[in-house]
């Protein structure tokens, strides 16, 4: 294992901040994987299962068996870590900027369309290798402004040209869950049937540049430019793998989600081990499209009625919502079938705030798909 240690601020700048990455494994030989805990720096599951992956791929490095490259890199957000407001963490935002921390990455197929112009032929796996070369040369070429968005260069260089990538988030409150492209859909089901998965959300584009789309949907963005006659495949399975609430965090927990995570490298021939038949998947993929975000239509006191993880149905009552001065009482209903995935940690809401969110079978919603 090598560690490595990155500095992301400008060395007369008011603050240091540096970014550790763990290697394990040889560059170059097989798949190369990348794993990030914690972006959003107070998602704070994703740190704690790393530290159970550490243990393990030191082991398995040190057993010879491992058959890739893996990148660990267990706190990716040091920036977002420092930031507190009156004493409660504060890491999903830029405190300079505003920006969410997994927004605006560089989306390097728009530089890429350009410089693979009589670059590709017909044999893919050479398009592949060619395609990495110049994605790492677009995120080099990158000029940050603020340690934010070096933060974001230095990560994306190093997940740019994996073969899979993990990011580890959380929601609010949730069952555990997952996003992808869809084109991702086939390569995606073993990880969540693995993980337990109670909702996998596929979109061609969710919006806002997150990491995981920035490593992904260049593959197929460049696919459609250059044609059917320049094959290119999706050559990164990366995912957001959002490990339920931000209070699910425990020993046994993050020690089962580490062991998911590993089955699913050896699934994929990253670790040598025999890898065990798949368990049955707990959900059928649907499009990020499909989720309905269900809104408070007042202030209130919130009370659940439904369950994370259950199916419900379309007019099914998710929640009442109750004035605490005048006591009416609003159901707040759904409006379509799906799994109930995720839902606030708030137990008093004002008006238009998110309370929930429904994972349903059809597309019917359209532009950013993702929360702030």
């Amino acid at each position: 294992m090598q560690a490595r240690h990155q500095p992301i601020s400008t060395p007369h700048g008011s603050a240091a901040y540096t970014l550790s990455s763990f290697h394990f494994g040889a560059k170059g030989e097989g798949k190369k994987v990348y794993i990030q805990a914690a972006l959003h720096a107070d998602e704070v599951p994703g740190m704690l299962v790393a530290q159970f992956l550490r243990r393990e791929l030191l082991a398995l490095e040190a057993a010879g068996k491992l058959r890739g490259e893996v990148i660990l890199v267990p706190a990716a957000n040091p920036i977002g870590l420092a930031q507190a407001i009156h004493g409660a963490p504060f890491g999903r935002f830029d405190l300079s900027t505003g920006v969410n921390f997994n927004r605006a990455y560089k989306h390097v197929a728009t530089d890429l369309k350009q410089s693979l112009a009589g670059q590709l032929g017909g044999d893919a796996a050479a398009n592949v290798a060619t395609i990495r070369r110049h994605a790492l040369a677009s995120v080099a070429e990158w000029r940050p402004a603020t340690d934010a968005d070096a933060l974001k260069k230095i990560l994306l260089g190093l997940a740019i040209d994996a073969d899979i990538v993990l990011d580890l988030h959380c929601d609010n409150e949730a069952a555990l869950h997952i996003y992808a492209g869809t084109p991702l859909a086939e390569a995606v089901a073993p990880l969540a049937a693995i993980m337990g998965a109670r909702a996998v959300l596929l979109a061609l584009e969710a919006g806002g540049e997150p990491f995981d789309e920035a490593c992904s949907r260049l593959w197929w963005d460049l696919a459609a430019h250059f044609g059917a006659a320049f094959p290119i495949p999706p050559a990164c399975l990366s995912t957001t793998v959002e490990l339920r609430g931000e209070m699910d965090v425990g020993y046994e927990l993050a020690r089962r989600d580490a062991a998911g995570l590993l089955r699913f490298l050896a699934h994929a021939g990253v670790i040598d081990a025999e890898a065990a038949p798949l368990p049955p998947a707990q959900c059928a993929a649907t499009p990020l499209e499909g989720v309905e975000p269900i809104l408070a239509p007042h202030a209130g006191v919130l009370v659940f009625l439904a369950e994370l993880g259950q199916h419900v149905e379309a007019g099914a009552t998710l929640a009442e919502l109750t004035d605490p001065v005048s006591g009416e009482c609003t159901p707040l209903r759904t409006t379509v079938a799906g799994v109930f995935f995720a839902r606030t940690a708030h137990r008093h809401v004002l008006r238009g705030m998110s309370v929930g969110k429904i994972a349903g079978a059809a597309a019917y919603r359209s532009g950013s798909l993702l929360s702030q």
